[in-house]
């Protein structure tokens, strides 16, 4: 009896083991094509004539002083 029970043991973990392979398996590969189906970002339409690798305009401003003309201090809360 003891080796019966050993055989329906192996039998049910290899079923277990199957049926998770399996069940990986399938999981992977719809996270997969789900990342092939996704849809593409949509360009902005003023960045549509702009090349990959191309410089653009930058603009920096300056920090400003918050300093009026005559000397005082502005404090902002």
């Amino acid at each position: 009896m003891n080796d019966i029970w050993v055989f329906i043991y192996l039998m049910g973990f290899a079923a277990v083991f199957g049926m998770t392979c399996t069940y990986m398996f399938m999981m992977m590969r719809s996270t997969l094509n789900s990342f092939e189906n996704a849809p593409r970002k949509q360009i902005h339409p003023e960045m549509e004539d702009v090349k990959s690798g191309e410089r653009l305009l930058i603009f920096k401003s300056e920090p400003e002083d918050d300093e009026d003309d005559d000397g005082i201090m502005i404090v902002r809360k």
